[in-house]
């Protein structure tokens, strides 16, 4: 019997808009580097970091409702004008938290 995955907890927000700025600005550079710059890309990551930031500030610390609540939200986003969609970004702004933590997400979540 394999044991189940523990939540990923984020420490409390201290300043949820630097969270927000960082998180905007490393999401823009993922998008640009996944397929091609597109100018998009920076609304794409805008709004996640808006969400993100009203979460946080709302007292959310799991990276799993975190995730959820950006998928959610972003369904209502216009992807037309992009290759991604709101499974793509939440992901991403998943790997790029995870990343900043060191955790490796690559292997199974160990």
């Amino acid at each position: 019997m394999t044991e189940p995955i523990l939540p990923i907890v984020l420490p409390p927000a201290t300043d949820a808009m630097k969270e927000g700025e960082w998180l905007q600005a490393s999401l823009k550079v993922w998008l640009d580097r996944e397929f091609i710059p597109e100018s998009i890309n920076i609304t794409i990551a805008k709004r996640a970091a808006q969400i993100y930031i009203r979460q946080r500030m709302e007292g959310e610390n799991d990276l799993g409702c975190l995730v959820m609540a950006i998928v959610t939200e972003m369904q209502a986003f216009n992807f037309q004008e992009s290759f991604f969609g709101e499974f793509t970004v939440a992901n991403a702004v998943s790997d790029i938290i995870l990343d900043s933590l060191g955790i490796d997400n690559r292997c199974c979540g160990n």
